[in-house]
């Protein structure tokens, strides 16, 4: 193999955008697996094939990339494979994705990040080495687009890795707060935020496995945390976890709660509500609650990531959104 026969760099970097976008529209419908994209290039760099990882039991997304080649009668023409995360080397559901990639003439493998389950890291891009193909990882390359891309694989992934090394669903606390710093809307409004941060937050919920919230936050605001706005791929119901000691949550609440889609659960204690759900496969869940449930999570540090809406001071003035994230490994 010669450089002459590998696909110019600035089209692997193009290549793996297009991955990270089309598996960024499964976040939230592919649990207990990580959202995953694929690009299929040839030796100039031209794109064969993209798939993605849709549902869990579905189609890995190195799969669905290669049987799209040759439904395109495009199959002998494949060089390289570019896939967001590290190829799966152990039977689940499906077969291994090394399997799928070395019965394919791929001579490159690209890695956006590498696989973070201690019991099966490195397991994929070993096996690909050992039969002869030549494996490269994203991050190692010394170029500020490949090191935007390589963070953008690592955080699709960081609620599979939290779940995967840390037994509990990535946390999102999400809160909405007034200029003077409260969450509580005026009176007469049930929100005071932007039409743009409106849509940001049901964004936030769609890529969210289940919703945490509390019995205080549900009597006082018969929140409907449904997903509108946005386009949703999920498939199957939400967990609608609410923490309820007192199980002053009404029955008509939880009954309604399952005909919009969600799986309600009331609980004692945030531990064993964070158990219940890792057990679930879920991986990423969103808090939505009031200030004294949210001060919990806040001082606890039982949190990975904050999104914090403040009103906008002024007409045609947008919203500060400020975004805090905590990855829970490098790879």
């Amino acid at each position: 193999m010669t450089p002459e026969t590998e696909p110019p760099i600035h089209f692997v970097l193009q290549g793996f955008h297009l991955a990270l976008t089309i598996a960024e529209v499964f976040a939230g419908a592919t649990a207990p697996n990580p959202p995953v994209g694929c690009v299929v290039l040839d030796a100039k760099g031209n794109v064969l094939a993209v798939g993605a990882h849709e549902k869990a039991g579905g189609d890995h997304a190195e799969a669905a990339a290669l049987a799209a080649c040759r439904e395109a009668g495009t199959f002998a023409r494949i060089h390289t494979i570019l896939v967001t995360l590290e190829p799966c080397n152990h039977h689940g559901r499906t077969p291994p994705c090394v399997d799928a990639v070395l019965a394919s003439p791929a001579k490159a493998i690209w890695i956006g990040a590498r696989d973070p389950n201690p019991a099966v890291a490195g397991g994929g891009a070993a096996r690909l080495a050992a039969e002869g193909r030549r494996v490269m990882d994203l991050g190692s390359l010394d170029r500020p687009e490949a090191a935007y891309l390589h963070a953008r694989a690592q955080r699709l992934i960081a609620p599979f890795a939290c779940w995967s090394t840390r037994g509990r669903p990535w946390l999102t606390l999400k809160q909405a707060l007034t200029v003077d710093g409260g969450m509580i809307p005026p009176t007469g409004l049930k929100t005071f935020t932007s039409q743009k941060s409106l849509t940001l937050a049901h964004g936030l919920r769609r890529r969210a496995d289940a919703i945490i919230t509390g019995s205080g936050t549900v009597l006082a605001d018969n929140p409907l945390f449904t997903v509108r706005r946005v386009a949703d791929p999920r498939r199957g119901p939400r967990r609608l976890a609410i923490l309820d000691r007192r199980r002053r949550t009404p029955d008509a609440y939880l009954h309604a709660s399952r005909a919009r889609g969600f799986e309600p659960s009331l609980h004692d204690d945030i531990p064993r509500l964070l158990e219940g759900l890792a057990a679930e496969g879920v991986l990423e869940a969103l808090v939505e609650c009031g200030p004294t449930l949210m001060a919990h999570f806040l001082e606890s540090g039982l949190w990975d990531e904050q999104v914090v809406i403040r009103q906008s001071t002024g007409p045609g003035q947008a919203d500060q959104v400020d975004i805090l994230t905590r990855i829970p490994f490098r790879a």
